[in-house]
């Protein structure tokens, strides 16, 4: 369980540090097999929600966890998915999370709070 919290810790922080708007973590466990978390975040742009997937796989990668599946790295991709297994990070450009309103979906999930991990402007 340590692992996981330091990787979603890492996950938010990572995303945080290249300033993604509205990062959410969702615990999804107890609804689905697909893994326990979802991060969902979104960029201003498609090479700001590219940047932000990179920098999570970076600093991910930095502790030596590795993502089992990517999804969506393609040039102009809206939606980005890194498959860490436990942990599902879905990194949105706005107009495509405004339209997948994974949040509503997932609304039944444990919104867990982050506040401690993301810098104060």
């Amino acid at each position: 369980m340590a692992e996981k919290n330091n990787a979603l810790e890492a996950i938010v922080k990572a995303l945080d540090s290249k300033r993604a708007e509205d990062i959410e973590v969702i615990g999804v466990s107890g609804l689905t097999i697909l893994g326990d978390y979802f991060v969902i975040a979104n960029g201003t742009s498609t090479t700001h929600t590219r940047t932000l997937a990179d920098e999570v796989e970076y600093k991910l990668s930095e502790m030596g966890i590795e993502p089992i599946h990517r999804e969506g790295r393609g040039n102009g991709s809206s939606w980005i998915v890194l498959d860490y297994g436990d942990i599902i990070v879905h990194v949105f450009y706005k107009e495509a999370r405004d339209f997948y309103q994974l949040e509503r979906m997932w609304a039944d999930g444990e919104h867990i709070d982050i506040s401690e991990w993301i810098k104060k402007d």
